[in-house]
């Protein structure tokens, strides 16, 4: 009995080996990769460059968050990802302060930790991959905004949330461009969408019936940029209001070609998570550390180091002229 109790062990030990082999990358690491909301179709789009980047370097990537923005949902999946024992962490922060005690954590059991489109706190990671810089995205905006409207009128925001760090970062810096370049030019008002197009649309429609004078929309989360475009289009005012914004090439396609939006600004999102998967494997082999100066990312080529910011690269218009070249 004893004979055939160790034999069934054995063989359940070797069942078991076997399916950790299987599920397990070539090279053994993996990788957790968490969105602010994993059905928003931006960080869909940033998955697929991190699972190009995955079969590449042979490494196993776990993709999960919130199903809406929640921060403290993103901490608890990180403290998940701790009893697992990942490898490397990678977060989009939904709320700097609030994730960055859970990241601490995953540091001192031995987890790599950095992030991405959304920083935490400096101490509570090693790099953050940084689609652009907060002035480079807020001055951009600012600017276009500017010069549809010939430097004056009313305009203004939609946001996902009043606490998203990348978010306040950029409304800093178009706050800053706003006063010392645009004094003909007036903020009259800043509202959450929780990063929903049909909030965005009622937030847009409320914002044209508060403000008879508003001149234009900007909406800096990828939902609000469809969601006020359409609320302008049932309002008839195409042209009259105009629309910009952070959004995705795909979702806006149409409201660009029908003179709705007049321009969208962002970055290349699949190169965004290629590049953090890069990132973070290197990260865990030893092969990016404090102080480099540039990092090496697959077919992308090399990326410009400043500090602890892996910088992709300057923000980019799509308007009427080239939106149909891009596919994402």
């Amino acid at each position: 009995m004893k004979s055939l109790l160790l034999r069934l062990g054995l063989c359940a030990g070797l069942f078991a080996a076997s399916f950790v082999g299987l599920s397990a990358a070539d090279s053994g690491l993996i990788i957790a990769l968490m969105p602010k909301a994993k059905g928003n179709a931006y960080f869909l789009s940033v998955k697929k460059g991190a699972d190009k980047a995955a079969r590449e370097l042979g490494v196993e990537l776990r993709f999960d968050g919130p199903t809406d923005t929640n921060a403290a949902k993103q901490n608890e999946i990180v403290e998940n990802w701790i009893t697992l024992g990942v490898d490397v962490i990678a977060v989009a922060a939904e709320n700097k302060e609030g994730i960055s005690t859970a990241l601490r954590k995953a540091q001192k059991a031995g987890i790599k930790v950095l992030t991405y489109d959304a920083d935490a706190l400096p101490d509570a990671r090693s790099f953050f991959v940084n689609q652009a810089t907060p002035e480079g995205i807020g001055y951009g905006l600012m600017d276009e905004a500017a010069r549809l409207l010939n430097n004056e009128g009313e305009f203004a925001i939609i946001t996902a949330t009043l606490t998203a760090a990348n978010q306040r970062e950029w409304m800093k810096h178009i706050e800053a461009r706003l006063a010392a370049t645009y004094p003909k030019m007036k903020l009259v008002a800043v509202r959450p969408c929780d990063d929903l197009k049909d909030r965005a649309q009622s937030e847009a429609t409320a914002l044209m019936s508060a403000h008879p004078n508003l001149k234009l929309i900007m909406a800096i989360c990828t939902p609000g940029v469809p969601g006020a475009a359409e609320a302008v289009k049932q309002a008839g005012k195409a042209g009259q209001v105009k629309v910009i914004g952070l959004g995705l090439p795909n979702e806006n396609k149409r409201y660009v070609h029908e003179g709705v939006t007049d321009g969208i600004i962002l970055w290349n999102t699949e190169d965004l998570g290629y590049l953090t998967v890069y990132a973070g494997a290197a990260l865990a082999k030893g092969d990016l550390k404090p102080g480099a100066k540039t990092f090496k990312a697959g077919t992308l080529g090399t990326f410009e180091i400043k500090g602890d910011n892996i910088l992709l690269g300057k923000p980019f218009v799509f308007n009427k002229g080239n939106i149909d070249q891009f596919d994402f």
